[in-house]
């Protein structure tokens, strides 16, 4: 338990579900009693106004209710409650209160009772002003000078101030390069009101340019002719705070009769009265609330500050006082006087938790028990340590592997990565079960995916665990009847006798079976009964893929069974370049569309900008003049704009599949290059990460420049036939910029090139120098730790 804690005097539960913030308490003698004994006015979102008078000993539900004066159930949420004298030729207090759109007065009175019953309060409604605009927050105060009574000023939502003399509205004035409201504050001692705006700067504004401003009937255009006379409203003085405010407050006390508090978000701010810095406090901690009052010592101010650690701070300016440690987080917190308790702190929280309480300490009557001294065995301490030693490596290994298989078994379709933190303990196990499902009405491009495991061992260490996993293709397709003709065909070579396709896949019987994918293509597979020789054969180039990658996949595990070591299997070309550069050509068809559609958005929106600035030219004009059909012109122009997005979006659905398909048939092409010329797992993955450097399209980089980037790279650094030109992009440290190309004749010859030297012997490797040696004249040209220009640069997932 802490030696410091804010000890509780008085609380109560407020509702259920209920929600509140700072604006929603308040205390004072609002009933107008003439004790000077405060009250606690209670607010919250959903429309319940509670006042409670706390006493001694009271926090018990019959406690509660008899401390409850009153509860009434609004109609609208409640932003702000405040108490002042709100009605003109009147000295009595009276309570206002600020809904969305409405500003009710109300008064509060009480009657002795002659029962058992107690005394009897009501609310009575004085006057109410329904607002135009929706409100943010409120201040009060002596506004213009004039003594006796208080006028209210609301800020609304979109920035406009609003000025209430008791049952009249005065005026309203918009703040300039308003973006979102901050707190406001009204300082009676220069007649101003300060607010923090989006720039994050606290601006102060005086009554009397308010009032001699230009009249906010509504919201102006700043590049359109006032309609009314009036200056241009602007601050007497700002200060950069650089942070946005939590909270604003301006002490009345007569020895702080220059401060202004600014609660920020990392900081608290002190000024004066002309916008100097005072001091400023550095905070270690998040704030939730704030609250200056007075101090016993002169040219000093006392402030409480809650913090979201559950603490209630005291500071005396930057000194900090006392630390008192709350059971919540406050949202508000007020200083009153009750009967039994002068100077107690009033705390609400977020959930309706409203708590009376004065500093003090609970100490602790904790004593530590006596220890018996006994010798230590350290043999068997020794060897009980060995022991433990030997039991938790033992268990974190089972835990470790466990953890890896439940993973593993887990299977998610749109997400590749998956971070999942489980807590079991020794010899457990957690099932964590997931859903696929198919993305999209056409095939993916990958039925693969990764996931990351982290859990703690049993010593506490954090641990981490990779798999990969691979999901059924049963997902995405289903079986169906062989085709007989079809438009592309694949034949795959091995050095093993003829295998019937029943012990391949043992759902399926023959040497012929089929996939029809729910996007509609279907794949053939046919088996030679004479040779080594499969054929995968669709209408669809792309939706090939997958069977033919599930195809080599099943030769090896089956053969892996079987013993076999020395199996291979080939493909014996040519390469099906001219069907590949059709999903080439078709994507990039529709980048161009895409490129198209903005630039066609864009004139249409910039014409649709100029007629509608017409329009408003001439309905403001005095004296009307013929729209010239500019009306017509409008509608037409919008209706160009509707069916231009549509297109553009219809567009962007389609890029997405042609992207997906583009994937499938790079994954095809790469599979069947590196089963022509038998290249290693490691030449696969750079040729892959060449053709594939993009997992998908953005509006300022697209798959053609980028492969094309990276495919000239490899042309001109390992699979280079001239030394020279080869150590020649060694010693480069850039590149073009890269942008949508004309058209996809370049790339595609780079492709067909690169297969071209594959075919001859070239070999895919970081290390160029492995190929051929770099001449000694332009050795120097690359100076030791410069990054050599390799297909990480145009590839960041390499």
């Amino acid at each position: 338990m802490s030696l410091f804690k804010a000890r509780d005097w008085w609380s109560a539960a407020l509702g259920e579900g209920e929600e509140f913030d700072q604006g929603c308490l308040c205390v004072g003698d609002v009933d107008n009693s003439g004790t000077g004994h405060d009250k606690i006015v209670v607010g919250s979102y959903m429309g319940m106004l509670r006042i409670f008078s706390p006493h001694a000993n009271k926090s018990s539900e019959t406690g509660i209710a008899d401390a409850q004066l009153l509860e009434v159930q609004l109609q609208n949420a409640i932003i702000q409650v405040e108490v002042g004298k709100f009605v003109s030729c009147s000295e009595l207090l009276h309570l206002a209160v600020l809904h969305p759109r409405k500003l009710s007065v109300y008064s509060v009175s009480g009657t002795a009772g002659n029962v058992e019953h107690g005394d009897q309060y009501q609310m009575k409604l004085v006057y109410e002003h329904n607002l135009q605009r929706t409100a943010c927050n409120m201040t009060y105060g002596t506004f213009g000078g004039v003594t006796g009574h208080h006028s209210l000023c609301i800020q609304s939502m979109d920035g406009m101030l609003m000025f209430f003399e008791q049952d009249s509205y005065s005026f309203g004035r918009f703040l300039p390069g308003f973006l979102l409201p901050g707190p406001l504050a009204y300082n009676s001692r220069t007649d101003s009101f300060l607010t923090v705006s989006s720039a994050r700067q606290l601006e102060s504004y005086k009554y009397e340019t308010l009032a001699v401003a230009t009249e906010a009937e509504s919201r102006q255009d700043p590049d359109l002719p006032l309609k009314t006379g009036g200056k241009r409203l602007m601050p007497d003085w700002t200060f950069v705070l650089g942070e946005q405010a939590l909270d604003l407050c301006v002490p009345s006390f007569s020895h702080s009769s220059s401060s202004i508090f600014i609660l920020g978000e990392r900081n608290l701010y002190c000024l004066r009265d002309n916008g100097q810095i005072r001091f400023m406090k550095k905070l270690e901690f998040n704030p939730s609330c704030f609250l200056p009052y007075a101090s016993v010592t002169d040219g000093t101010t006392n402030l409480l500050l809650g913090n979201h650690t559950n603490m209630l701070l005291v500071y005396q300016d930057v000194t900090l006082k006392w630390a008192a440690q709350l059971s919540f987080v406050p949202v508000a917190v007020r200083v009153a006087n009750f009967p039994e308790l002068k100077g107690a702190v009033v705390t609400l929280t977020a959930d309706g938790h409203l708590l009376c309480s004065y500093m003090g300490t609970d100490p602790s009557f904790f004593s530590t028990p006596k220890v018996d001294a006994r010798e230590a065995d350290y043999e068997q301490v020794d060897a009980e340590m060995k022991k433990l030693q030997k039991f938790i490596r033992e268990a974190t290994r089972t835990q470790g592997r466990r953890l890896l298989e439940i993973a593993a078994s887990c299977c998610l379709v749109s997400v590749l990565t998956y971070i999942c933190s489980l807590s079991s303990g020794v010899g457990s196990s957690t099932v964590v079960a997931f859903s696929a499902f198919l993305n999209g009405r056409y095939p993916p491009a990958d039925l693969t995916g990764d996931i990351t495991v982290s859990y703690s061992s049993p010593t506490g260490v954090p641990r981490v665990l990779q798999s990969r996993f691979s999901l059924p293709l049963a997902l995405v397709c289903v079986p169906s009847s062989p085709a007989k003709t079809t438009n592309f065909k694949i034949t795959v070579d091995t050095n093993q006798p003829p295998v019937d396709l029943s012990s391949i896949f043992r759902d399926k019987d023959g040497n012929s079976l089929a996939f029809q994918f729910l996007s509609g293509a279907k794949v053939t597979v046919l088996a030679s009964k004479t040779s080594q020789r499969y054929r995968i054969q669709s209408d669809s180039f792309e939706d090939m893929w997958l069977v033919v990658k599930e195809l080599v996949q099943r030769f090896d595990q089956h053969f892996s069974k079987m013993g076999v070591k020395d199996f291979k299997k080939s493909f014996s070309g040519p390469l099906p370049l001219q069907e590949y550069f059709l999903s080439v050509d078709h994507h990039f068809q529709l980048r161009v569309s895409a490129q198209q559609y903005q630039d066609l958005l864009s004139e249409r929106a910039v014409q649709f900008r100029a007629i509608q600035r017409r329009l408003l030219t001439r309905f403001k004009d005095k004296t009307p003049a013929p729209l010239q059909n500019l009306d017509t012109l409008l509608d037409a122009t919008y209706s160009q704009v509707m069916a231009l997005a549509e297109a553009a979006e219809e567009n962007r659905a389609l890029l997405e599949e042609a992207f997906v398909r583009l994937r499938s048939a790079t994954h095809l092409l790469v599979l069947l290059l590196s089963l022509w010329q038998g290249l290693t797992p490691d030449q696969t993955a750079i040729l892959e990460a060449t053709l594939l450097p993009l997992l998908q399209d953005t509006p300022q980089l697209g798959w053609e420049e980028s492969c094309d980037a990276a495919v000239s790279h490899l042309l001109r650094s390992c699979l280079s036939r001239s030394p020279k030109d080869q150590a020649t992009s060694l010693a480069q440290t850039g590149g073009p910029v890269l942008g949508l190309p004309r058209d996809t004749a370049r790339l595609k010859k780079h492709i067909t090139l690169l297969c071209d030297r594959i075919s001859k012997g070239g070999r895919l490797t970081l290390a160029s120098e492995a190929n051929v040696q770099v001449p000694a004249q332009v050795q120097n040209l690359a100076a030791p730790g410069d990054c050599l220009y390799c297909c990480c640069c145009f590839n960041p997932s390499f």
